[in-house]
């Protein structure tokens, strides 16, 4: 099978993503206008694209791995819709465009990221019909997404993140809380690509060491990118640790580097169909947005 390139995978994820949104009746049509808004709003699709690395790199076809890669983004854009609400981070933008509670009202965009969490789970059973990933990889990969993403993982970091608000935590809270907010998502994506592709279980345990660290490195990047903007973000206004609050811009930018570091050399079980994976983790490390 000849390697895809992002590109072409990417094309694929958008297409997937709308494809397996529910058919609603003429007066639910608002509904999936909502849950569309955020969806289609110029995301990267760096999660669901990591997913069908993931499983091109352990050698399965990322067809199969669709329905999976646009449940972990219908949870990521339910998660961003969330996030901006105003009992939440009380951003009024998102992506350049009025954000979903903004657009749609509160109440609305509530309900918006509640249909798109739901559906993911929809989305992950749809593999059964669309690909010939097993019922076990389909029950797996359900259990690791509910776990990712719920308590002990992306919603725990959300409460470690509410909770730290005003405060001075201390650089390993912010860690863990990070670990939690935005590496488990991004662990949830690789390791459901490597359910779509069946792939060997010594694949699994380098797969999550990549995630955890990519997901470092991915929001220290973040935190470096808000402070070049120099503009006043939530995270400013709530009183939010970051990692320049925290260490300095330069010693960001060095942690950044060494979690991106961690992250490629965990790929060296991937032999060489790894090189697409370090390509982006190299490409998320100097990335202006």
């Amino acid at each position: 099978m000849a390697e895809r390139t992002p590109e072409a995978l990417t094309a694929g994820i958008d297409a997937a993503v709308e494809a397996l949104l529910p058919a609603l009746p003429d007066s639910l049509t608002a509904v999936g206008d909502m849950m569309r808004y955020t969806l289609q709003g110029g995301g990267k699709r760096i999660r669901p694209l990591l997913t069908l690395l993931f499983c091109q790199a352990a050698g399965g076809d990322p067809a199969n791995a669709l329905p999976f890669a646009a449940a972990v983004e219908y949870v990521h854009t339910y998660s961003l819709i969330h996030d901006d609400l105003p009992c939440m981070d009380n951003d009024d933008m998102r992506r350049g465009k009025p954000a979903s509670h903004v657009k749609f009202g509160e109440a609305n965009a509530l309900l918006a990221g509640d249909a798109l969490l739901t559906h993911a789970f929809a989305a992950i059973a749809a593999a059964e019909e669309r690909t010939s990933v097993s019922a076990k990889n389909i029950v797996r990969a359900t259990r690791e997404l509910s776990l990712l993403a719920g308590a002990g993982g992306m919603v725990g970091g959300q409460f470690l993140d509410l909770a730290s608000e005003g405060t001075d935590c201390a650089a390993q809270t912010l860690l863990e809380m990070d670990s939690l907010k935005t590496g488990a998502l991004i662990e949830a994506a690789c390791v459901l690509g490597l359910l779509a592709a069946d792939a060997d279980e010594r694949l699994f345990a380098p797969a999550r060491t990549f995630a955890r660290a990519l997901g470092l490195a991915f929001q220290i990047e973040d935190d470096l990118i808000e402070f070049a903007d120099e503009t006043e973000t939530s995270d400013a206004v709530n009183e939010k640790a970051t990692y320049i609050t925290k260490f300095g811009e330069a010693e960001a930018r060095r942690l950044a580097a060494v979690y991106t570091g961690q992250a490629i050399d965990a790929l060296d079980a991937f032999g060489e169909a790894k090189q697409p994976l370090v390509a982006l983790a190299k490409a998320l490390l100097v990335r202006k947005s």
